[in-house]
């Protein structure tokens, strides 16, 4: 079967990797999957366009309802759709959003969410047959670069005034933090998604002593950075089951057995159980708090450690990733047959 597969594609973000590592899973099964980036068509009649071509594309699949969804709406093919965080997060609060992503939908054979959370809030807000809705954990396999210097990631010669052992270092939109050193991290191209948001971290950071910003990595030297780290950061105020959560940060650092603090807000809540297998925090003062109990009782530590790596090998096998995306494309092939 050919496939044709839609997604926003910046270089080393969370979309790209999750893309490419379901791509690897089709084309495992014997399919091709021609993987494209949302940013190469203006309209759904460009992707229709596409498709017809020949050898003619015999299906479809796409992750984010409204930013790839909505451009297979002008196709007469089977395809299936991945949610997003921003989907139900962000974009179902714009009306016309939400009524493109209902009729994405509806019109899907199937679509998989990364959390029973989130689909339960899918089905909430959106209208769809609620056995349309499957439900499969991201994959996580961890690599990390062999060779790694820190000075590539320090854009400052400056250390913390008070303890120099306290780091912080930005890459990415998000954050990390080191021995004391804590990253906070999303490798998604910083510049790309938010400027007015980037000056502003910049002109904070000129500012601040012990705080770092660092150029975006592949997974790989971001892997090592993380390894090396005392803790890894999620300070996002809006995350479903998307970049900073799995493929760059937190199930990342729990499959490195690296510690982590979140943001206590749903899509982080959804994997880190405070005390369990990571630490939440909802205001900068708490999060200083439970990052001083990190560092001083060791037995807190190895608890969140040892329990995080224990959720990532229970709730995110990349051999259950594969099987369910392969069952999932022959329902499309089936389709494709039936029609």
């Amino acid at each position: 079967m050919k496939l044709l597969f839609l997604a926003c594609l910046s270089p080393k973000t969370g979309n790209y990797t999750t893309a490419e590592r379901i791509r690897s899973h089709i084309e495992s099964a014997g399919h091709t999957c021609e993987l494209r980036d949302v940013a190469d068509f203006l309209s759904p009649s460009d992707v229709a366009h596409l498709v017809s071509q020949n050898p003619p594309f015999q299906g479809a699949l796409a992750i984010h309802l409204f930013k790839a969804g909505r451009l297979l709406l002008d196709i007469q093919l089977p395809f299936g759709v991945i949610f997003g965080g921003t989907d139900i997060n962000e974009d179902v609060k714009d009306e016309q959003k939400r009524v493109v992503m209902e009729q994405v939908l509806l019109k899907a054979r199937f679509a998989v969410a990364f959390t029973e959370k989130l689909k339960e809030e899918a089905e909430f807000v959106l209208v769809s047959p609620q056995s349309k809705i499957y439900v499969q954990p991201q994959g996580i396999q961890t690599e990390v670069a062999e060779k790694f210097c820190w000075t590539e990631f320090l854009m400052s010669s400056e250390w913390h005034s008070e303890n120099h052992l306290n780091i912080l270092i930005i890459i990415g939109p998000k954050y990390i933090i080191f021995k004391h050193l804590f990253i906070c991290s999303d490798s998604g191209a910083r510049q790309k998604v938010d400027p007015a948001l980037t000056a502003k971290v910049e002109a904070v950071v000129k500012r601040a002593t012990g705080v770092f910003l660092a150029q975006e990595r592949s997974q790989r030297k971001l892997h090592a950075v993380m390894k090396r780290c005392f803790a890894v950061v999620n300070s996002s105020e809006s995350e479903g089951m998307s970049a900073a959560i799995l493929e760059v940060n937190i199930c990342k650092a729990m499959d490195l057995r690296v510690p982590v603090l979140a943001r206590n807000i749903p899509g982080n809540a959804a994997v880190v159980k405070h005390g369990v297998n990571g630490l939440l925090f909802s205001s900068p003062q708490e999060f200083v708090h439970q990052s001083q109990r990190l560092l001083s009782d060791h037995k807190l530590r190895e608890r969140v450690v040892r329990n995080g790596k224990l959720y990532v090998e229970e709730n995110h096998s990349v051999k259950q990733e594969k099987e369910t995306y392969q069952r999932l494309v022959d329902t499309l092939h089936k389709a494709q047959f039936s029609a």
